[in-house]
């Protein structure tokens, strides 16, 4: 299981391939999807279908685009944790009042809410 592991890490991981010798990470990222169109377009041709061209690229995307999305909110979690607490977690149109068994109960305005507080 190490064995895949290790192989896995040193193809995919740019900062464990032969692209750690780039500065850039930008740079990197984008040579790291060139070549996954790459292989999308060489997998699609020795099966000589353009369905499963359109089927792998789809799946790279949906793939980039998740791994892009939680490497942007672990970056911004690092650099700073309260722009995401402020900007996903409190929002201005909550409402104000809770109702219990048909009675209204005012909630303090000064109260940001939320369970876990």
């Amino acid at each position: 299981m190490r064995y895949i592991y290790d192989s896995w890490e040193s193809i995919m991981n740019h900062d464990r391939n032969p692209l750690k010798n780039i500065p850039d990470t930008n740079t990197r990222h984008m040579i790291m999807q060139v070549l996954a169109w790459m292989w999308c377009i060489a997998f699609s041709s020795y099966f000589s279908s353009m369905w499963i061209f359109g089927i792998t690229a789809i799946a790279h995307i949906i793939i980039l685009a998740a791994i892009a999305v939680t490497v942007a909110t672990f970056e911004m979690a690092k650099r700073n944790p309260r722009f995401l607490m402020n900007k996903l977690y409190h929002t201005p149109s909550r409402a104000r009042a809770i109702y219990i068994k048909g009675k209204r109960y005012e909630l303090d305005p000064r109260d940001v809410g939320g369970e876990h507080e």
